[in-house]
């Protein structure tokens, strides 16, 4: 747990470099997303090459992990936000030059596959990163993104809690309170680590899990796999997300919150489910990762408060 590296914050009028480490992107969708960070006053910027198509992935491994490096290297861009994921992020994490990314912290926004660069980094450099809105995703839609998440988490060098009504969907599953490092991703990717030189992280942590389309019994055996695997040992308390079609059948006769206490509401920790980062129906929220963290569970209420500030003014 040591002491993390802060990117700067985000201003109005701040370049955001826009890059697709993943899946392949389609320029219609670039577009928009690029005309929507530009009606919320920020100047976005790409390479040409981000509509390179290599089967799935946005053109080569080589390609890719350049195109990061650049964004991180360029003193005009304050802030990297992944087009898209999908599939692909892992192919970079033999090829990139993580001095580079070291030498120039920026804040870098994704979820889904980007899930990989969000923990390496983390991990291996010390970084906070952030899990939230996507350019060709999130940032398209009218409602896609959560703007008080994203201004308190990028642009606001202090503590803040997320806005949690009783109309959000969070439901508190287990009770209790807990602080720890606000940490994790999409389920999948995060499980896929495992075995790796670049396996997660977890002991000290607050460990957010979403995903989705997972079927429940999948959801299952991806927790079990981090139980067994011990990642669950030190854990401080557990955030689900939204869980997005995460389900069998529309008339399957038990729940998903059922399906993951029978693996997570034994250890003592709070646990809730519902908070909506990552693969969500609206309102994207912003979460960063690798900073301290508060959650508090009670009888109708849950609590989710960054202890500190994301970034550094």
């Amino acid at each position: 747990m040591f002491p993390r590296i802060k990117p700067l914050v985000l201003r109005p009028g701040d370049t955001i470099g826009i890059v697709a480490p993943a899946s392949n992107v389609k320029r219609a969708d670039l577009q928009a997303g690029c005309e929507a960070l530009q009606g919320a006053g920020y100047s976005p910027f790409y390479f040409d090459s981000i509509l390179d198509q290599d089967l799935y992935f946005a053109g080569s491994v080589e390609r890719r992990a350049r195109e990061l490096e650049e964004m991180f290297a360029r003193q005009d861009v304050r802030a990297i936000i992944c087009a898209r994921g999908g599939y692909g992020a892992n192919y970079l994490l033999e090829a990139l030059d993580l001095e580079k990314v070291k030498a120039h912290p920026k804040i870098l926004v994704g979820y889904s596959d980007i899930t990989t660069l969000l923990t390496y980094f983390a991990d291996a450099a010390g970084l906070v990163t952030f899990h939230g809105p996507m350019v060709a995703k999130d940032w398209t839609h009218e409602d896609g993104v959560d703007m008080a998440s994203w201004q308190a988490a990028l642009s606001r060098a202090a503590a803040w809690e997320l806005d949690l009504p009783a109309d959000s969907g969070v439901s508190g599953l287990v009770e209790g309170e807990a602080e720890g490092i606000l940490y994790g991703g999409c389920l999948s990717l995060l499980a896929a680590s495992l075995g790796t030189p670049y396996e997660i992280k977890t002991a000290g942590t607050i460990l957010f899990l979403e995903d989705l389309a997972a079927k429940p019994y999948q959801v299952d055996r991806m927790l079990m796999q981090l139980k067994l695997a011990g990642k669950f040992e030190g854990v401080r308390g557990i955030v689900f997300g939204e869980m997005l079609d995460c389900v069998q059948t529309a008339s399957q006769g038990y729940t998903l919150e059922e399906v993951v206490l029978r693996i997570v509401g034994k250890l003592g920790v709070p646990v809730v489910h519902g908070v909506r980062s990552g693969h969500v129906t609206a309102r994207n929220i912003t979460l960063p990762i690798g900073v301290r963290a508060g959650l508090t569970v009670r009888a109708g209420s849950v609590s989710l408060k960054i202890l500190e500030g994301a970034v550094a003014l």
